[in-house]
C-alpha cells in the first residue's frame, strides 16, 4: 500500500478536515482502542507483555530463543530475560545504571550491556533462561567523577573484541573481552548513538547522533577512514546479510538513509512517515531486516507504529503499510516470521492519585507480532492512520469563517497580538479541582482559590478548560513540547536518566542536540517575518542568577528582553513582570508592540520540599499575582481589542489528578473568548501551539501541532472588551516554609 498523497497532506496541514466534533477522552474512549492523553490511540497488534521501566534496547540470542531487554527509565533500571519460545519474562535483574546497549557473545552463553554513567560495560553469564553478573570493563571512574555514558555496542565473531560508543564524553572504544581492558579509544566532538561492526571490511560504523553523519572507522586501530553525511539525528543501524547496504534511521526527519557499502554513497533516502513529505515528528529510531532482506521494519516512536518498507529494489523502495504498536516503540527485532517490539511507555497512561511522577505510569511493554500477510497489513495500516491525530480524518462542522481562529491559510484573524505564557508543573486538580463547573476532584486541590485567586478568576471570567493534557511528562520534555510541538529522541531518551539522578547534563534549552531540526515557535514566527519578543525563555541559568540576560537559542538572540530574568526561583515572578511592564509601556507609547511574545513564569514550579526560603504556597501565589498583573495591563491597553493570551503549564509533573497524570491547566484570555464558558474538548499542549499558529498565519512545525485540535470552540466572533482586574494575593509572597518533624533531613 503506497503512502497517502501530498494533496491529502496539504488538507491536514491547515487543520480543515475532521470526522468528530469532539476529541476523545477517558470518559468517551472507543472500544478496542486505548486512549492516550496526547490525542493518540493505541491498538497494538499481536501479544503484549509488561516489561520494566522504559525499555531502550534489546538483543536476540544466536539461537533466537532468548532476548535481553535493557530497561533504562526513571525508577529501577533492570534487565529483562525473555523467552521468545514462551513469549514471557523469565528473569528480571536489577542494574544500577544502564542505557540501551546489549549484545550477545557468539555462542549465546554470555552477553554484555552498557552501564550508563557507571561508565562500564557489564558481562553476564547465561544458561537455561537465567542470567548472572560476571564482571565488568571499566571505561572511566563512576559519575560524578566522570561522565562517559556508553550507549550501543558490538562484538566480533570471535567474542574477544567489543566496540562501544558513548554520548556524554563522545568516543568509540575498542575493548579486550579477555583482559577486560581498553585497547583503543577514538574521541568524537558530538554525542554518539551506537556502532556496528563490519568484519568483511574490517571497519566499524558509528552513528554520530549529534552530528548528522556516519563515521567509518578502521576496526584494528580505530583510525577514522571517512564520514558520510546522513539525515538529522542518525541513530540505529542495520546491515543486510550480504554486507552490501547499511540502513540508518534519521530520527529527526522521518527518513532512513541507505548507504551503498561498495561506494560509501547514499543510494536512497526512504521517507517512512505516515504520509509522504510530512513535517517532522515520526521519530524513526530503530529498524530490523525481514527474512530474505527484502523488507525493512522501522519503529516510528511518535507514531506508535512500525513502517513496513519493500526494499527489494534499492533506489525504488516503498512503504507498503504500517503496524500498530504500543506507546513509543524504541526497538524492533525480526526473528524469522515474528516481529518483537519494545514499547518505551507501554500501553496506557493512568490516573495520578499519589502525586507520582508521570513516569511511574509509563512502564514498558514487549509486543510479539506475527509478520502480517498483505490483507492484515491493510487493516493494520487503517488502524495506524486512525490512531494518529495527524492522519485521522476529522470534520469540524461548527467551525465557521467568522470565528477569530482562521480555518484556512490566508484568512486574517482580528487578533493581531499573541502572548504566550508558559508556566511549570501543575495538574488540573491541583489548581482547578474546586471549580464546580469543571470535571474536578476537590480532594486533590493543592493550590485553590485562596492561593491562586487570579487563575480561578480568569478561568471563571473567560473559559475553563477541564480536558487539557500536557504532551510532556516533566518540565524538560514538557518545555520542548510547549515551544517546538515536539521533543526529539535525544530529549526523550536522556531525560529519564537525568531525572533518575543517574548522571546527565541539562543541555536541552540551548542550541545543540536537543534542538529539533524543525525549530521552535519563535523561529516559525520569524520565518513569516513576524516581530517576536522573548521574556525569560531559554536563557543561561547561571547568568540569570547574576542578573545577566544571555539567550541560548539562535532565534532569541535579537528578540530577548534585557529586563526579564530567566530561570531563578529565588527571584519573584512579580519582579519579572516589572521588567515586562517596562517594555510593554514603551511598546504602547511607540505603537510598536511585537506580534508574538513568549513569557516564562517559572515560580509555580516551587522550590518543593528542598526549599528553605519560601513556602510552596508563596511560590505559587507569586506566580498567580504575576499572571494577573500581565492580563490586567494588556486588558487596559489599546492593544486589548486585538490580543489573545494563552497560558499553559509545561507539564503536570507529579501533580495529583483523578483523570490522568498528564491532565493540566490551560487558560485562553481575549475579548473574543466566550465569557464564562466551559470547554470540555480534549486539548493538548500542541492544541495551544496550533491555535496561535492559525492566528498568526504560521504553518505547523511538526505533525503534532498540524494534527492537534485548535481551540476554536472557546472563541466567538463578537469581542467583549471588558478589562480584567488583577486579584490581590491572599498568601503572603514571602511566607516562610514551615518544616514539620517528618520533613527534617
Amino acid at each position: 500500500m503506497r503512502q497517502l498523497s501530498l494533496c491529502l497532506f496539504c488538507v491536514f496541514l491547515f487543520g480543515c478536515s475532521s470526522n468528530t466534533s469532539l476529541k476523545q477522552s477517558p470518559q468517551n474512549a472507543q472500544p478496542g482502542r486505548q486512549w492516550l492523553p496526547n490525542g493518540h490511540y493505541l491498538s497494538s497488534a499481536g501479544k503484549s507483555i509488561p516489561l520494566g521501566d522504559f525499555p531502550l534496547g534489546m538483543s536476540l540470542s544466536p539461537d533466537k530463543r532468548s532476548l535481553i531487554v535493557v530497561n533504562s527509565g526513571y525508577y529501577q533500571q533492570t534487565l529483562s530475560v525473555v523467552s521468545v519460545v514462551s513469549q514471557s519474562v523469565k528473569q528480571t535483574l536489577a542494574i544500577r545504571k544502564s542505557w540501551m546497549g546489549a549484545a550477545w557473545g557468539p555462542y549465546g552463553d554470555y552477553f554484555f550491556v552498557t552501564a550508563g554513567n557507571d561508565n562500564k560495560v557489564y558481562r553476564y553469564g547465561f544458561q537455561n533462561d537465567s542470567a548472572w553478573f560476571l564482571n565488568s570493563i571499566k571505561l572511566a571512574e563512576e559519575a560524578p567523577a566522570a561522565f562517559v555514558s556508553p550507549t550501543g555496542l558490538a562484538i566480533n565473531s570471535e567474542g574477544d573484541k567489543i566496540y562501544t560508543v558513548s554520548k556524554m564524553s563522545p568516543a568509540l572504544y575498542k575493548l579486550d573481552a579477555y583482559s577486560n581492558t581498553i585497547e583503543k579509544k577514538l574521541e568524537f566532538p558530538a554525542p554518539l548513538y551506537t556502532c556496528l561492526l563490519d568484519e568483511q571490511r574490517s571497519c566499524v560504523y558509528v552513528s554520530e547522533w549529534g552530528a548528522d553523519k556516519i563515521s567509518v572507522v578502521r576496526s584494528e586501530d580505530l583510525v577514522k577512514i571517512m564520514e558520510i553525511p546522513v539525515g538529522n539525528h542518525p541513530s540505529a543501524m542495520v546491515m543486510n546479510g550480504s554486507g552490501s547496504y547499511l540502513f540508518v534511521t534519521n530520527s529527526g526527519e522521518n527518513t532512513v538513509s541507505v548507504i551503498n557499502l561498495k561506494t560509501f554513497n547514499i543510494e536512497e533516502t526512504i521517507d517512512v512517515a505516515l504520509m509522504r513529505n510530512s513535517p517532522a515528528g515520526s521519530t524513526p529510531n530503530a529498524l530490523a531486516l525481514g527474512k530474505g532482506d527484502t523488507t525493512l521494519y522501522v519503529a516510528l516512536a511518535d507514531n506508535n507504529a512500525i513502517a513496513v518498507a519493500d526494499i527489494k529494489t534499492i533506489g525504488r523502495s516503498s512503504v507498503k503499510g504500517f503496524i500498530p504498536t504500543g506507546w513509543y516503540p524504541t526497538a524492533v527485532i525480526c526473528a524469522d516470521s515474528l516481529l518483537i517490539v519494545a514499547n518505551g511507555r507501554g500501553d496506557s497512561s493512568g490516573k495520578n492519585f499519589n502525586k507520582e511522577n508521570p513516569f511511574s505510569h509509563l512502564k514498558g511493554s514487549l509486543s510479539f507480532i506475527p509478520v502480517p500477510f498483505e490483507h492484515e497489513l491493510k487493516q493494520y495500516t487503517a488502524s495506524v492512520l486512525a490512531n494518529n491525530p495527524y492522519t485521522r480524518e476529522e470534520h469540524y462542522a461548527e467551525w465557521n469563517d467568522v470565528n477569530p481562529i482562521p480555518q484556512m491559510a490566508g484568512r486574517q484573524s482580528p487578533i493581531k497580538h499573541v502572548f504566550y505564557i508558559v508556566k511549570e508543573l501543575r495538574s488540573y486538580d491541583e489548581l482547578f479541582g474546586d471549580m464546580p463547573a469543571g470535571n474536578g476532584d476537590s480532594s486533590f486541590v493543592k493550590y485553590g482559590s485562596s492561593v491562586t485567586p487570579n487563575h480561578h478568576a480568569l478561568s471563571q471570567e473567560f473559559v475553563l478548560f477541564d480536558n487539557f493534557y500536557s504532551n510532556g511528562q516533566n518540565s524538560i520534555n514538557g518545555m520542548q513540547w510547549s515551544t517546538a510541538a515536539y521533543s526529539n529522541d535525544y530529549t526523550e531518551k536522556t531525560v529519564p536518566t537525568l531525572y533518575g539522578r543517574r548522571g546527565g547534563a541539562f543541555d536541552y534549552e540551548q542550541v545543540g542536540i536537543a534542538t529539533p531540526k524543525s525549530g521552535y515557535i519563535w523561529d516559525a514566527a520569524q520565518k513569516k517575518n513576524l516581530s517576536v519578543r522573548n521574556y525569560g525563555m531559554f536563557l543561561n541559568e547561571e547568568a540569570s542568577q547574576r542578573g545577566e540576560i544571555i539567550p541560548l537559542a539562535a532565534g532569541l538572540l535579537k528578540a530577548t528582553s534585557p529586563y526579564y530574568r530567566g530561570w531563578d526561583l529565588n527571584y519573584y515572578d512579580t519582579s519579572r513582570v516589572s521588567g515586562w511592564m517596562k517594555e510593554f509601556d514603551a511598546f504602547e507609547k511607540g505603537d510598536s508592540l511585537p506580534q508574538f511574545s513568549v513569557i516564562r513564569l517559572p515560580n509555580d514550579h516551587t522550590g518543593g520540599k528542598l526549599s528553605k526560603i519560601k513556602s510552596q504556597n508563596a511560590f505559587v501565589a507569586d506566580n498567580d499575582l504575576a499572571l494577573g498583573k500581565i492580563v490586567e495591563r494588556i486588558s487596559r491597553s489599546k492593544y486589548w481589542k486585538t490580543s489573545a493570551i494563552f497560558v499553559l503549564e509545561s507539564s503536570a509533573n507529579g501533580g495529583s489528578d483523578h483523570v490522568d497524570a498528564h491532565r493540566s491547566a490551560a487558560l485562553a484570555i481575549s475579548p473574543y473568548i466566550k465569557r464564562g464558558s466551559v470547554d470540555h474538548t480534549h486539548y493538548t499542549t500542541t492544541s495551544v501551539l496550533r491555535t496561535m499558529e492559525l492566528i498568526l498565519g504560521v504553518p505547523p512545525m511538526t505533525q503534532h501541532d498540524a494534527g492537534a485540535v485548535p481551540m476554536f470552540r472557546a472563541f466567538q466572533a463578537m469581542p467583549d472588551t471588558t478589562p480584567y482586574t488583577a486579584k490581590k494575593n491572599i498568601v503572603p509572597l514571602n511566607e516562610l516554609i514551615i518544616v514539620t518533624p517528618t520533613q527534617q533531613p
